[in-house]
């Protein structure tokens, strides 16, 4: 560990590594709660795999794959909510056509791009090593919009997370407000891209909400436990892969899921010594 120390006094790009590790485990442990509460990751999951679409065609234009990936993100996740919504849908279908038609599009622009890098593929799976400046001040930017947004919409995304019906009965209009939670997935699917790439980003978003989710059931307390978790599981992958030069954005995953796993087993073992004290002791028994 003292190695990871060292560099990271010393090496700019371990200093911005750390930073993203902390600006996208705060937007992530936020919007993930509202994906585990409404069941919807692999509707995440549809939209993050189709902003390689923008990433691609950005690319192909000469601009920046990252702004590609907010504007096709956004895009993709309204078209699915109101495809969806109007045309009621089913959500598995979505998916599968938003998931193959993006990367799909994005491979045939990325293919035909002159002069084709092949560091542009370190979307895919991520590379947080070679965070800039500017996609910090990009990542602070959504994080920014998405703390914001959530603030402002709390008791709106509160009410339409759990009881949609009782929502339209106090005048809140559900359809918009599920639009825009779509958009913040959207976001914040963009912000994890440089960290864990598009194909893992699924597990980082829901993983930490769904720990902080055997613990507790209020919807703040969940987001403040989901990125604190979301801040540790990021830096711990991070710091455990330095000396053995192993991926950082696959240790992130399998530190999500570790702590998943310790936190069910943990949530039984609670469990079982909560149903012990209430048990009703036997006549004639001692308890």
């Amino acid at each position: 560990m003292t190695e990871f120390f060292s560099a990271l006094v010393e090496f700019r790009f371990m200093q911005y590594a750390l930073l993203a590790c902390l600006l996208a485990g705060t937007g992530c442990g936020v919007i993930g709660v509202y994906v585990v509460v409404k069941r919807i990751s692999f509707l995440a999951g549809g939209i993050a795999h189709s902003v390689l679409a923008g990433m691609g065609i950005a690319y192909f234009a000469g601009a920046s794959p990252l702004a590609g990936a907010v504007v096709f993100a956004l895009i993709a996740a309204v078209l699915i909510g109101l495809i969806k919504l109007r045309w009621q849908q089913e959500e598995d279908i979505l998916i599968a056509a938003f998931w193959s038609v993006g990367m799909a599009v994005g491979v045939i622009f990325i293919s035909q791009t002159p002069g084709y890098q092949v560091d542009l593929m370190s979307y895919l799976f991520g590379n947080i090593l070679l965070v800039s400046g500017k996609d910090l001040l990009l990542m602070l930017l959504l994080d920014g919009i998405i703390l914001a947004t959530v603030f402002v919409c709390y008791k709106q995304f509160l009410a339409t997370a759990f009881d949609e019906e009782f929502a339209r009965l106090r005048g809140i209009n559900v359809e918009l407000y599920y639009i825009l939670l779509l958009c913040l997935i959207a976001l914040t699917v963009v912000s994890f891209i440089q960290i864990v790439g598009l194909t893992l980003v699924i597990a980082l978003l829901v993983l930490p909400a769904a720990s902080a989710a055997q613990f507790v059931t209020s919807m703040a307390r969940m987001m403040l436990l989901a990125v604190i978790i979301s801040l540790f599981v990021t830096c711990a992958g991070l710091m455990v892969s330095y000396q053995p030069d192993l991926s950082p954005g696959a240790m992130m995953i399998v530190a999500a899921g570790v702590v998943y796993l310790l936190s069910i087993m943990i949530k039984r073992r609670l469990d079982a010594r909560a149903a012990k004290r209430i048990a009703p002791t036997p006549p004639g028994g001692k308890g």
